[in-house]
């Protein structure tokens, strides 16, 4: 794959001038985009996949869902059925995607879950429902230009950000770096332990923030307790295990299971893998199986695997929180 990268630079001007004049449409108003006249949210990023917008998407519902009338829109990658999907009790994976159906297990009591690839329809979908949202979340649409949200949150890991990299088809970026210009708000996710104030004001100042646009430092926690469908246990309880995962980085998974001195082998597939039947066989053979949330919600809808396959739930953690979380509040109540 990388060899293959490096022989598609070329491409990588074509690609450059294309995202760029497209954002330049928009920006210069030939091409239109809708606006609404009451909050949505963009959680997205510029590279392709692994910045944590699932886990941000989980912050800001557990936020905002006790004062607001909550919907979340995603396109439902890999899914497979088309246009508008509200999530019901019929729902699975394959229906809505593994990332809204993940979030749709979790709160399905308290928000709406729907997908649209057309993100406009969506909305307009959404706002016609009896229980009419007042606040919409739309995950993974930052290049989504259609709609033009109330306030963007872009996502850029600290091990990877945008300003180091480039676009596709050798780089992993959706579009140039400018794009973050478009950014209310930049996380950089996935920080390590103990970032010092140098190693943040560096980090900031290659970011070099606009006037007005507010950058923060966030983290991935582990939980303690690993679930399952039916029980729970401590995550140190677990003895020699496979650890499945179908995510576009892994390695922090990994680490933190091999800082913890478990004893396992790692089955790695690509983000978002579509297991197969040969797949659930190899699975059916390990005594016991850890997995991410998001591959759980794909795997679950094998029994053979129920019994000994355990999720490791995470969370986010926000540096300067109380800022952060007043800055969405004040963006919610105004508008």
């Amino acid at each position: 794959m990388k060899l293959l990268r490096k022989i598609l630079f070329p491409i990588v001007p074509v690609y450059f001038i294309v995202t760029w004049f497209r954002n330049k449409l928009y920006d210069w108003g030939i091409k239109s985009s809708t606006s609404f006249d009451f909050p949505v949210i963009c959680v997205g990023n510029l590279s392709v996949g692994g910045t944590g917008k699932t886990p941000m998407i989980e912050y800001l519902i557990r936020l905002l869902k006790d004062e607001n009338s909550l919907s979340t829109l995603s396109r439902g990658y890999k899914r497979k059925t088309k246009g508008f999907q509200l999530a019901d009790e019929n729902a699975t994976a394959q229906t809505i995607g593994d990332e809204p159906y993940q979030l749709y297990h979790k709160f399905r009591s308290e928000i709406q879950v729907a997908v649209d690839g057309n993100r406009v329809n969506g909305i307009h979908q959404l706002r016609n429902l009896e229980d009419i949202p007042n606040l919409i979340l739309l995950d993974d649409a930052f290049q989504h230009r259609k709609v033009k949200a109330g306030l963007y949150i872009l996502l850029t890991t600290f091990d990877n950000p945008y300003f180091k990299d480039i676009v596709l088809p050798t780089g992993d970026l959706r579009e140039p770096r400018g794009g973050a210009q478009r950014a209310d708000i930049i996380v950089v996710t996935k920080c390590p332990p103990k970032l010092s104030e140098v190693e943040k004001s560096q980090f900031v100042k290659r970011i070099k923030p606009k006037e007005g646009q507010s950058v923060f430092f966030s983290s991935i926690g582990y939980a303690d307790e690993v679930l399952s469908e039916r029980s729970k246990k401590k995550l140190t309880e677990l003895d020699s295990f496979t650890l499945v995962t179908g995510i576009a980085n892994a390695m922090p998974l990994v680490d933190h299971l091999k800082r913890k001195g478990l004893s396992f082998e790692h089955l790695n597939f690509k983000d978002h893998h579509g297991f197969t039947e040969k797949d659930i066989a190899l699975l059916e053979k390990k005594s016991m199986i850890l997995t991410t949330e998001k591959d759980f919600m794909r795997l679950r809808q094998y029994p053979s695997l129920l019994d000994k396959m355990y999720y490791l739930p995470i969370s986010v953690s926000i540096e300067r929180d109380t800022d952060f979380n007043a800055r969405i509040r004040s963006f919610v109540s105004a508008n």
